[in-house]
């Protein structure tokens, strides 16, 4: 029987603490997150968002491809389930990955200073 690893339990340990925290009054909804990624993905190209490192911004970026690409590492016509769940094991890790980087891109763009521009009179 296949044992969950630290990092595995650490990672669903982050997943659940974003899930709850989304619920709490006053916490960005889902629509901002969906919102904010666009923001998030050109602050971290352009250099503005350091949080989000190239290589974490590729694994994202993998771990999409392979959601979406035809071309399985376990092909569901020979195992079923196994074909399936290995799909479903990377959006779930996915999902929580975008949950967790939407929360603190949220939380650093909320921290950044205001620059008000104003016509002298």
């Amino acid at each position: 029987m296949a044992t969950i690893g630290p990092r595995r339990i650490a990672a669903f340990t982050a997943l659940g603490r974003v899930l709850v925290s989304g619920l709490k009054p006053g916490a960005p909804g889902f629509g901002d997150r969906l919102r904010s990624v666009p923001r998030m993905l050109r602050g971290a190209v352009s250099g503005r968002y350091p949080d989000l490192t190239c290589g974490r911004l590729g694994l994202l970026l993998l771990a999409l491809a392979y959601v979406v690409s035809p071309v399985d590492l376990v092909p569901e016509a020979f195992l079923a389930l196994l074909g399936i769940g290995d799909d479903v094991i990377v959006a779930a890790w996915l999902g929580g990955a975008v949950l967790v980087e939407t929360e603190r891109f949220l939380a650093w763009e909320r921290n950044q200073p205001v620059v008000v521009d104003q016509q002298p009179a």
